[in-house]
């Protein structure tokens, strides 16, 4: 990239930037959250979801992004998606443009795996996420019992600033689609639903999706075309184990989340999709 396309790339970030700190920087107590289902829109504000009838204090054991067990005013986030069928799709997205895709069926959950609304209270606000970073607030999807549905660390967004119901990703992103003569049960569907789940919130593949995180996982390589041996599983169980890097974000995908069953599975998507390269 040339001096002056970087300069003025700069040029026009430097506003985004500035409205993302000024966000950031907004106190919890005037913070809201907007929901947007097909036929409703609903905007709430932080006093009136820690005074909802629902709101309880939930622990949560080994949170993913705090590393530790935190305590939370929450929200069952059911409770907040009236109508909504299972087979409905969201996008949680966060003040940073940071989108989370999210199948509505584990959200609608009231047994097992639970996913709830921790809503960051301005009287007692949250610790950093890190050194000169802020908090996970003010809102965060956190889950009780996560282990018992698999629940994958990309289906935990924090500095939620919106929820959206949206076509499904198959519908919006025709390019990540397998072979369409395969039949609906093949180990290769199966693994696109995986991609969804776990791959799709950081990367695109075929220049399709909306995440700005991570490489394109097609164009102009595939990683089952550079990763030899067992080295892309590996790589997905454990980054750092392969690469050093201190500003990595992906995280690992530990066989609690990600069974080496359905990792097989997915590594078989991208290998099939190597196959299927779009022109960006």
């Amino acid at each position: 990239m040339s001096a002056i396309a970087t300069s003025h790339r700069a040029y026009l970030l430097k506003p985004i930037f500035a409205l993302l700190a000024l966000l950031i920087a907004l106190p919890a107590s005037a913070a809201q959250l907007t929901i947007e289902l097909d036929h409703t829109r609903k905007t709430w504000q932080t006093a009136d979801l820690l005074k909802h009838p629902q709101a309880q204090t939930v622990q949560i054991v080994d949170d993913v992004s705090y590393k530790r067990t935190m305590s939370y005013r929450a929200v069952p986030l059911a409770a907040l998606l009236p109508g909504l069928k299972p087979e409905s799709h969201l996008q949680a997205v966060a003040l940073d443009g940071f989108a989370a895709e999210l199948t509505a069926a584990p959200l609608l959950e009231t047994q097992g795996s639970r996913a709830w609304l921790a809503v960051e209270d301005p009287a007692q606000p949250w610790p950093a996420l890190a050194e000169g970073k802020p908090s996970a607030g003010p809102f965060y999807l956190v889950w009780t019992d996560p282990q018992a549905g698999h629940i994958s660390p990309e289906q935990w967004p924090f500095q939620i600033s919106g929820i959206k119901q949206l076509k499904t990703i198959a519908e919006r992103f025709p390019a990540l689609l397998p072979d369409p003569k395969l039949a609906a049960n093949d180990p290769i569907n199966q693994g696109f639903v995986l991609f969804q789940k776990n791959c799709l919130v950081c990367h695109r593949l075929n220049g399709a999706g909306d995440a700005q995180v991570g490489p394109d996982l097609n164009i102009p390589y595939n990683p089952t075309e550079y990763f030899g041996g067992d080295f892309l599983k590996r790589y997905i169980r454990d980054p750092q184990s392969l690469r050093h890097w201190p500003q990595a974000k992906m995280p690992a995908f530990t066989a609690s989340v990600l069974p080496d069953g359905e990792l097989d599975l997915l590594v078989g998507y991208l290998k099939h999709m190597a196959g299927r390269k779009h022109p960006l």
